[in-house]
């Protein structure tokens, strides 16, 4: 049998071929050497067909068209009697991967990540994807700080043409900043300029916030730190020369080094606006943030333009272009600036988009959007509608673009993409206290009743003392307007004489009706009626005050209350709130129509305030008061608490204030509470649902009735931790009272936990 060999492996894939061949006519294509691979596979990327002429320069595709289907790791033709036999060997399959040594990633998730790069089980065995994978995994560690860690590889060949891989791994320990060096600095201390970094050596949080490991964003995000801070202070020609990375034998020590020229600080010589403004002089002169003879900074040089840009963009001019042309003088150290304003083309408002709502209607977004189709674009209403549409507290991201209509120069659509969360929530709190011992509450509540925007709640307070029980029920747009209808049904109980302290029993059963009426943006106005009846028992142990009531008021009264309030809400988000205020007064009255008569007046108030990029100061006010008029007193069953979560952190809930005879918190006909919380991130952990605070709260009820002792504001401090889970918001604290006094009913540790559904 005559065969002659056409082409060597290695000779054609460089073109080269081993021998010349006489062209033929190919008869017949026979493959031999497949185990796995079928062979129409090989036919479908042979370019050669039955009735070709074949020659050297087809033999040469043929070859690299094979070996390009990285299925086999040997290719070679020979022609027997005018049959083209195709001889392969294929590359073998992987039969496992094994990783030994790995503690810092789950095993799964590394294979996975295999995948990605070409290695899996049962895929073809690729040299290539094996290295790739190994550096993609050498990446991860260091990554993580794991500049020492060593990855070795083995492959063994198994039968049935199969491989296995073994990946062992040295993880290490790992790397940390052992130096910072700043070289060049001449007008601020090095230690002033390190501050300003999130990178730094190992300190007491560094176990928190990882910021003692190198990693080349954070480097990043610091270096523009830097110069931030010089160009802010008058250094215009501040400039980072270069840094050096560079890491101990070992692989232990990490060192840094920046070098930086700062240059000459400059100041500002002149200010002109030139161009089409459409801006009144005097208002423009209020938009510009830096004036003459003012150190440069290029905040408030960016500020300006922003403030020209938007307040453009309110009058409909999206895509105002405002540029600030710097004239620098360096001999004198001057800059002026011009600001070049061209406002373009006015446009409005083509159509807005919503996408994400599977569950929430479009209407209950709309509603509160106040850029509306067809008017002209205006940036503020469009952050405003954000805002609102962010309050609504139905949404776990809220997300407004405004991109241009193509074709029409002066039209914009909003999309406006949202995503949805959990709005029914199921909430417990439980705690220990000595006068009603083990305390749970609870509530079911979905505030997103079937994607309409209506809310229904229930709230479960129970104790050995108190039980309360509430069913609402708010539609917040029962007209189109904006104003919204409740109702109320509540039913509260008091038992204290399973303790026999002060024994007495109290059922209160109401309900009622409110509405709130929006008399701006931001403000709205609320009023009310309810119906309630409250039943009083009393014990031969009933303290003389109890029993002085009941004799001059009777154990059952029915009362009519009116209620009206006034609140503001100026946040910008509901769930990760950094500024903006929240405002409530509302007054509740027994009406002269039934039995009691008493007044009860409210206020509080919530103010935000950013103090950094990472750091929010709230403050929050509480003050009430009330009495009874007509010649009767105020039931000493809506008296006024503090103490607990929500008010006087590290007191027990509701124990401040004013004592009957055997020394049992009995309320006060008056309240005030303040706390100041300073709020941030929890270092080390990006999600920001979770922020850890530093908090000083005082607070106080006063009375008739008081016990020796109890009297006076009552401080506290500590921190605290609040976690908006998936599972629903846990609020954890930890208090100290600062001035309690003897008697004082004290509790450190305080906790309310939900579930969200």
């Amino acid at each position: 049998m005559n065969k002659t060999k056409l082409a060597g492996i290695l000779s054609l894939l460089f073109m080269s071929q081993a021998s010349a061949i006489t062209p033929f006519t190919v008869k017949d294509i026979r493959v031999e050497g497949i185990q796995r691979t079928e062979a129409g596979t090989v036919f479908s990327y042979l370019p050669i067909k039955v009735g070709d002429t074949m020659n050297d320069e087809q033999a040469d595709a043929a070859i690299h068209a094979l070996y390009g289907t990285g299925f086999f790791k040997d290719v070679r033709l020979e022609v027997e009697q005018g049959v083209l036999v195709v001889l392969v060997r294929e590359r073998p399959s992987i039969a496992s991967i094994v990783v030994n040594g790995v503690k810092d990633f789950p095993k799964d998730q590394l294979k996975d990540n295999m995948k990605y790069a070409g290695l899996a089980e049962a895929r073809i065995f690729d040299k290539g994807a094996l290295e790739k994978a190994t550096q993609e995994l050498k990446r991860q560690y260091v990554a993580r700080g794991k500049y020492g860690v060593t990855i070795t590889t083995k492959v063994t060949e198994l039968a049935r043409n199969r491989v296995s891989i073994v990946f062992d791994v040295v993880e290490g320990e790992v790397s940390k900043i052992k130096q910072i060096n700043i070289i060049g600095n001449k007008a601020y201390p090095e230690a002033d300029l390190l501050d300003l970094m999130k990178l730094s050596t190992p300190d007491w949080l560094s176990w928190i916030s990882k910021n003692d490991q190198y990693s080349k964003q954070k480097l990043s995000a610091d270096l523009e730190s830097l110069r931030s801070f010089y160009m802010d202070n008058g250094y215009l020609e501040f400039n980072i020369t270069s840094t050096q990375i560079s890491i101990s034998p070992d692989k232990k020590d990490i060192y840094i080094t920046i070098n930086e020229t700062e240059g000459d600080k400059y100041k500002v010589s002149k200010v002109a606006v030139s161009g089409n403004t459409l801006i009144p002089t005097a208002e423009m002169d209020k938009l510009i943030q830096i004036k003459p003879n003012d150190t440069f900074s290029r905040k408030n040089l960016t500020e300006t333009s922003k403030m020209v840009g938007e307040r453009l963009a309110a009058d409909g001019y999206a895509f105002a272009n405002v540029n600030a042309v710097p004239d620098v003088d360096k001999e004198k150290h001057e800059v002026a600036f011009n600001f070049v304003v061209d406002p373009g083309q006015r446009v409005y408002i083509h159509r807005i988009n919503i996408t994400g709502n599977t569950k929430t209607r479009d209407e209950v977004i709309r509603r509160e959007f106040r850029q509306v189709e067809s008017s002209w674009f205006d940036v503020k209403k469009i952050k405003k509608s954000k805002q609102r549409t962010d309050r609504l507290n139905y949404f776990d991201e809220v997300n407004v673009e405004t991109p241009a209509v193509q074709g029409a120069a002066d039209q914009m659509d909003v999309n406006v993409a949202v995503k949805e969360k959990s709005t029914g929530s199921f909430t417990i709190g439980a705690g220990i206290n000595s006068g009603e011992g083990l305390v749970f509450s609870g509530g079911i509540s979905q505030a997103n009743l079937f994607g309409s925007g209506n809310i229904l709640s229930t709230q479960l307070n129970t104790s050995q003392i108190n039980q309360n029980i509430s069913v609402s029920y708010t539609n917040p747009y029962y007209t189109d307007e904006g104003v919204s209808r409740g109702f109320d049904i509540y039913k509260n109980s008091t038992n204290t004489t399973m303790i026999a302290l002060s024994p007495y029993t109290s059922s209160t059963l109401g309900t009622g009706v409110r509405f709130g009426v929006p008399i701006s943006e931001d403000q709205s106005i609320s009023f009310g009626a309810s119906v309630e009846q409250t039943n009083i028992g009393l014990t031969y142990l009933s303290p003389v005050s109890y029993v002085n009531y009941v004799n001059t008021f009777g154990s059952t009264n029915s009362t009519v209350l009116s209620t009206v309030g006034w609140g503001s809400d100026t946040r910008d988000s509901a769930i990760y709130t950094t500024e903006g205020m929240v405002q409530h007064a509302y007054t509740e009255v027994a009406m002269p129509v039934l039995d009691m008569r008493y007044y009860k007046l409210n206020y509080d108030n919530q103010w935000f305030y950013p103090v950094s990029s990472n750091w929010t100061l709230m403050t929050n006010a509480q003050v009430g008061i009330g009495g009874g008029y007509g010649g009767k007193d105020m039931p000493f069953f809506k008296n006024f608490y503090a103490g607990g979560v929500g008010s006087v952190r590290g007191y027990q809930i509701n124990s401040l204030g004013p004592r009957d005879s055997t020394d049992l918190p009995v309320g006060g006909t008056r309240r005030v509470v303040a706390s100041m919380e300073l709020m941030t991130p929890m270092p080390g952990i990006k999600d920001k649902s979770v922020r850890l605070s530093a908090f000083l709260d005082s607070g106080a009820v006063y009375g008739p009735g008081f016990f020796a002792g109890t009297a006076g504001l009552r401080y506290s401090t500590g921190v605290a931790v609040t976690w908006i889970s998936p599972m629903g918001p846990l609020k954890i604290s930890l208090g100290k009272p600062l001035n309690s006094q003897p008697g004082d009913y004290l509790q450190a540790f305080q906790f309310t936990m939900g579930s969200m559904f």
